[in-house]
């Protein structure tokens, strides 16, 4: 009996992936748990394990292969002295015709086919997923994936059965989107100019899908305060001080995430992420933070930020960000938390609006601490160290009255660190 091996979803955004490097040939034993290969995702670089025992029949897919999509046949693994030869899926009955002249420009045809009650479905995680948010029963679904797996496209092209249901003089045209402006297209414009032509990673893709989704679906707004440092560069310059002998050496950021996640706690309503058709309250404070790597960015989230000390945030948020650099993250480093910080101040940057990184309801952008002249409590004027802070807020998570008592629990931390020890 040959069984094949496909390419596996390592993530939820995962749809292809780079086949990194085989650890094992064709002809090698293996056992279930046992790596057989390196996959590259959008983020990092994975291993992957064998599901079952067997012997690798064949090998389909070559190292360094990019782009081959989730559930693509990889490898064939057989049973001691099997064929490698897999036998072919029944193939599924073909539907009726259906009459659909009236709707065909507007609606996909799917082909719905119940499923007996207690049969095993086959759905890849991401297919899962989006059925739950689109309330559909994937029971209800034929797979156009291998041996009939429910897949992303079978799930995206679906409707609620409600809406199926619905008479075809409910439906609507909704208006055409603009067709994207081709790649050919863009060149010809440059044609005579010397260019050099960078093909899209994984990551960047996602990048790209990601900020695009958030700034057509998510109501941003801003609000903007500043924060006199010079407080907490004083303490800061103390506490490193005493730590040195530990080596521990704390960042204006290390004080930065701890505000955030303190806040959080003082502002529970906001610390919350948009889930669709809800609002999901969360209790503890699990901070993401931006980390720029060559080709992107990660966002790793410190969890429970708002109970570990300054130097326990250090530690961890250096480790995040090395290895997010390596993109060596596993996907539960850098997914969830609620709130996420990107600091530019540290490349010179004085302010700038964050895009949100949904689910999460609001993003912080730190700006640089600049010395500038300030009228004191008593009138007089002094120079003081200022650090732009602007909150990008999801409108639907968070109201403006709301966003402004957390960003001003924000600055009361800072402009008080001693108290965030407390």
């Amino acid at each position: 009996m040959a069984v094949e091996i496909l390419m596996p979803a390592l993530s939820p955004t995962m749809e292809e992936g780079t086949l990194a490097k085989w650890l094992v040939k064709e002809g090698d034993a293996v056992k279930s748990g046992q790596i057989i290969a390196e996959i590259e995702t959008d983020k990092a670089t994975m291993e992957f394990e064998a599901v079952d025992e067997g012997v690798i029949g064949k090998l389909l897919v070559a190292e360094g292969t990019a782009g081959v999509k989730v559930n693509a046949a990889i490898a064939v693994l057989v049973e001691e002295g099997g064929s490698a030869e897999v036998a072919p899926a029944p193939k599924a009955a073909t539907p009726a015709p259906v009459a659909v002249a009236a709707v065909a420009p507007l609606v996909a045809a799917v082909q719905v086919v119940p499923k007996a009650a207690g049969t095993r479905i086959f759905a890849s995680p991401l297919a899962r997923r989006i059925a739950a948010d689109k309330g559909l029963d994937l029971a209800t679904l034929s797979g156009s994936g291998p041996h009939g797996r429910i897949i992303k496209a079978d799930v995206e092209n679906a409707t609620p059965k409600a809406a199926a249901a619905a008479p075809v003089a409910a439906v609507t045209a909704a208006p055409p989107a603009p067709a994207p402006v081709s790649a050919a297209a863009v060149a010809k414009l440059y044609e005579g100019r010397a260019y050099t032509e960078v093909p899209l990673d994984g990551m960047r893709r996602v990048i790209a899908a990601r900020l695009t989704e958030a700034k057509q679906t998510i109501p941003h707004f801003y609000l903007r305060r500043e924060v006199r440092l010079d407080a907490l560069l004083s303490f800061r310059e103390e506490l490193n001080r005493q730590l040195s002998a530990r080596g521990v050496k704390l960042s204006v950021n290390d004080f930065i995430i701890k505000a955030s996640a303190l806040a959080l706690q003082a502002v529970p309503a906001a610390n919350a992420v948009w889930a669709g058709d809800r609002v999901l309250q969360m209790k503890a404070s699990d901070v993401a933070v931006a980390v720029a790597i060559e080709g992107g960015l990660f966002t790793p989230v410190l969890q429970d930020a708002d109970t570990k000390s300054l130097s326990q945030l250090s530690a961890q948020m250096k480790d995040l960000a090395k290895r997010a650099r390596d993109r060596k993250l596993a996907p539960h480093e850098y997914q969830g938390g609620s709130f996420a910080i990107s600091n530019l101040g540290m490349m010179g940057i004085e302010s700038f609006d964050a895009v949100i990184n949904p689910p999460h309801g609001a993003i912080l952008a730190v700006g640089a601490g600049v010395k500038k002249p300030i009228v004191n409590a008593s009138g007089e004027i002094e120079v003081a160290t200022m650090m732009s802070l602007t909150l990008s807020v999801d409108h639907r998570v968070i109201d403006g009255a709301l966003g402004a008592e957390l960003l001003a629990a924000i600055v009361t931390n800072l402009e008080n660190p001693m108290a965030m020890l407390a």
